[in-house]
């Protein structure tokens, strides 16, 4: 439960007392508001003239438009209930910190001084044992009979970002141990995502016996029983939901498995390939420096797939980190470089720095790039991959900029669409390798379940993005009659269809989205953790807050709220639309903000005048002098 409240103080008198009438399902009373300039109205220059009832359902509709035509202004603020203040204290008391950490790990389910040392002391010993994944022996066994009986061995990977590391990391490993193995990325445009019958073919042909596949292959049943019909065994490393029926392989490794007593299940495609490899190591008496070696690459491949931040990934993306920041391989160390960041790197920076680059290669060439790079050895060679590969970076952006801008204007220009609770819009001619990222910045803008189609090998290609709270692949099962196939995540899937169906997909997406979303899910939301004073914020309070790190799903940076704040001096633009400012409490030392995005609240910022922020609190490293420093995510003016 959340208490919610919108940032414009116009909208929130008109609409919250509505909006808690219309969480408890009852009528909605809209009550006579005087004309204002801040609203937009739908069909006339007021949004209400008299007192009147209507049903929640005609309300929300309309709210929803109203909102989608004004998504600058709508963000809701949905604070956190607070944890039990006697848990606080006491686990505060333990730990001898400030109550409001110590809220903050309870809502992370940590109640207890030994949770709290294990979660703020990741250790490679909090690993899980490996074998305690179903099919984990079996996968070993074949692998080590393969290796006894000279055959050849064949890694097999997506092209995306944990495709790639998840290749590297499985072929990097046992190419140190055994010479006959290769790897085979497959195309993304001529044989798509998966086990390709293509790459079945290949191998036959070349004499393959056993194929390793990571970060996919737990929905290719015919596929693997064509494999089958070729004398080619199949282990599946995979991390995505099963679908009625495994396919036959040799093993399954996959924790999403309904029979898997794995005790975590939201590894990455890489992370499911390191625990094959940790798995070797430790029925072959290897030492772990084996294979941790290779824990950049597995906290990129979590980073990149948005995957959990808890548990076991969490562990496995802070000693990632700790790789990547003291001693990364020489492709993520040359990658890194061309990034324009050498050291200092976190969750975010891998995400927006170093997977775009490493995508780059699959989405305008070929994946095999990446992959060439990640296994490199020589600096040399290295520092050529890296360049090469951000030169395809560049060049997708290019076709990034210009297909949103293609689909902005349809979605603009068809008020049908507008008026929609999800957003599918198609183009033949775009590119098929941007379509993911065209698809996550209209959902960013609009805020709704998103779909960008495109043609691709006779059919229409598709990739999905959903939002906070929504699922998109139970979506997408209500649309599976429409569909050749589709897969992924609760927020990111890709889809296949035949051309003929595009339109009737388009109408029973919206219905299913519209019979199942709830109207708060088209609201984009800052969740807040607590209410904080400026004056806890002291260098004890951000120490003990910098080692809640890495920062990700289900351990998102905290967000907090201080009310009644100032701006000290004068708040002034930078970059194209960033707020660049400081702010006081009452009793607090200034604080430097940078609120990004936000220009349009400039003229509002004015000294004397109190408002509430929320924000993320973050270093900032400016010509070798650190600071504590708010990144602003919102604003809320109280006159």
């Amino acid at each position: 439960m959340h208490s919610a409240y919108f940032t414009n103080p116009d909208v929130a008198s008109l609409v919250h007392p509505l909006f808690r009438k219309w969480k408890r399902g009852l009528a909605a009373n809209v009550f006579q508001v005087s004309k204002n300039p801040g609203l937009k109205p739908l069909s006339t220059n007021k949004f209400a003239l008299n007192p009147l009832t209507i049903h929640h359902s005609q309300f929300t509709n309309s709210f929803y438009l109203y909102c989608f035509r004004n998504k600058g202004m709508n963000k809701r603020w949905a604070i956190r209930e607070n944890a039990d203040e006697q848990e606080v204290k006491a686990l505060a008391a333990a730990l001898n910190i400030d109550e409001v950490l110590s809220a903050l790990l309870i809502s992370r389910g940590i109640k207890t001084y030994e949770e709290a040392r294990l979660f703020f002391r990741p250790d490679e010993l909090h690993l899980h044992d490996p074998f305690l994944m179903a099919d984990m022996e079996k996968a070993v066994v074949r692998i080590e009979n393969a290796m006894a009986g000279g055959e050849k061995i064949m890694i097999y990977g997506d092209y995306d970002v944990d495709g790639t590391t998840a290749v590297s990391v499985v072929y990097s490993f046992f190419k140190k141990l055994y010479q006959d193995i290769e790897y085979y990325i497959p195309d993304r445009y001529t044989e798509g995502y998966g086990i390709s019958t293509r790459g079945i073919d290949y191998a036959a042909e070349n004499g393959f016996k056993l194929v390793i596949a990571l970060d996919c292959g737990i929905k290719s049943v015919d596929k693997i029983a064509y494999a089958n019909t070729k004398g080619i065994d199949f282990i599946v490393c995979d991390h995505h939901l099963p679908g009625g029926e495994l396919p036959d392989a040799v093993a399954v490794l996959d924790p999403k498995r309904a029979d898997c007593e794995y005790p975590y299940k939201e590894l990455s495609g890489c992370g499911i390939g390191f625990k094959l490899i940790q798995a070797y190591t430790v029925k072959n008496d290897i030492p772990f420096e084996e294979v941790n070696c290779y824990l950049d690459l597995v906290a990129i491949s979590i980073a990149c797939d948005i995957v959990h931040i808890s548990g076991e990934n969490r562990v496995l993306a802070y000693l990632g980190l700790q790789k990547i920041n003291t001693n990364p391989c020489v492709g993520v160390k040359t990658l890194m470089e061309v990034a324009g960041k050498s050291t200092n790197y976190t969750i975010s920076d891998v995400v927006f720095l170093l997977g775009p680059r490493i995508n780059a290669a699959g989405r305008i060439d070929d994946a095999k790039h990446a992959v060439e790079l990640l296994i490199a050895t020589d600096e040399d060679e290295a520092k050529e991959k890296s360049w090469l590969i951000n030169t395809k970076n560049t060049e997708r952006k290019g076709h990034d900029l210009s297909i949103t801008d293609e689909a902005l204007s349809i979605i603009d220009n068809d008020e049908v669409l507008i008026s929609r609770k999800s957003t599918v819009v198609f183009n033949e001619n775009w590119h098929k390798g941007v379509i993911g990222i065209v698809a996550s910045r209209l959902t960013e803008k609009y805020y709704r379940p998103t779909i960008v189609l495109t043609r691709s090998n006779g059919h229409v290609a598709g990739s999905a993005r959903s939002v906070l709270g929504f699922d998109l692949y139970e979506a997408l099962c209500g649309c599976s009659d429409l569909l050749i196939q589709f897969g992924g995540h609760r927020y990111a899937a890709g889809l296949t269809m035949h051309p003929e169906n595009v339109e009737a997909f388009k109408n029973r997406f919206e219905e299913v989205v519209s019979a199942t979303i709830k109207p708060e899910q088209l609201i984009q939301q800052i969740q807040i953790d607590a209410e904080l004073r400026l004056s806890q914020v002291e260098p004890k309070f951000f120490r003990v807050l910098n080692q809640f790190a890495p920062f990700g799903p289900e351990n998102m940076a905290p967000v907090f709220i201080s009310k009644n704040v100032y701006v000290s001096g004068i708040a002034g633009l930078v970059g194209e639309n960033h707020v660049k400012m400081v702010v006081i409490q009452e009793g607090s030392p200034g604080f430097g903000c940078i609120a990004f995005n936000q220009g349009e609240q400039l003229p509002k910022i004015k000294k004397d005048v109190p408002f509430d922020i929320c924000y993320t609190i973050e270093e900032n490293i400016w010509q070798e002098r650190r600071s504590i420093q708010l990144n602003v995510k919102g604003m809320r003016f109280l006159k």
